[in-house]
C-alpha cells in the first residue's frame, strides 16, 4: 500500500441532525482504523514530554450530499472496478440496534435496497475514490 497514492474521505447525509452525524463519523472511524492501522502515525511527545497518541497520517475529506446520492455511491462501490477499496457504512439499520447480535441478526433480514445510509468511508487509491467524490462539497 502506498499511503502517498492513496486517499481517505468521509461522506454524511447532509439533512441529518448534528448529533447523528457526529456519532456516524467516531463509528466510521473507528472502524476504518482497524482496517488501514498502516495510516495511524507513532505517538507523539509535546515539549512537557506528555504523549499524544498517534493519529492518521493523511487529510480525511469530510463531505456532504443526500441520502439519495449516499446511497448511488454506495451502489457503485458494489461494482467490480471499485472493489478493492475498502468502505465503511453506517445505516439505519446498525443505529436503531443495540447490541451488535441485533445489528447482525437485523441486516440478515434487512434487503440492502431498504437500507438509508447515514454516511460512507471510503479508502483507497485517489483516482478511484475521486471518481465516486470528487463533485461532493465539504460539510461545514
Amino acid at each position: 500500500m502506498n499511503i502517498q497514492n492513496e486517499k481517505c474521505v468521509m461522506v454524511f447525509n447532509e439533512e441529518l441532525p448534528l448529533g447523528i452525524i457526529a456519532n456516524t463519523a467516531g463509528i466510521l472511524g473507528i472502524t476504518l482504523g482497524k482496517y488501514i492501522p498502516e495510516t495511524v502515525g507513532p505517538t507523539v511527545f509535546d515539549k512537557d514530554q506528555y504523549q499524544h497518541l498517534g493519529i492518521i497520517t493523511t487529510p480525511v475529506p469530510i463531505l456532504k450530499t443526500t441520502q439519495a446520492k449516499i446511497k448511488e455511491i454506495r451502489q457503485q462501490l458494489y461494482l467490480p472496478d471499485f472493489k478493492d477499496l475498502i468502505v465503511v457504512d453506517f445505516s439505519d439499520v446498525a443505529q436503531s440496534c443495540n447490541i451488535y447480535d441485533e445489528y447482525i441478526a437485523k441486516a440478515n433480514q434487512t434487503s440492502e435496497e431498504d437500507f438509508t445510509y447515514y454516511g460512507i468511508a471510503i479508502y483507497g487509491t485517489k483516482k478511484l475514490v475521486n471518481k465516486l467524490t470528487c463533485i461532493l462539497p465539504l460539510l461545514r
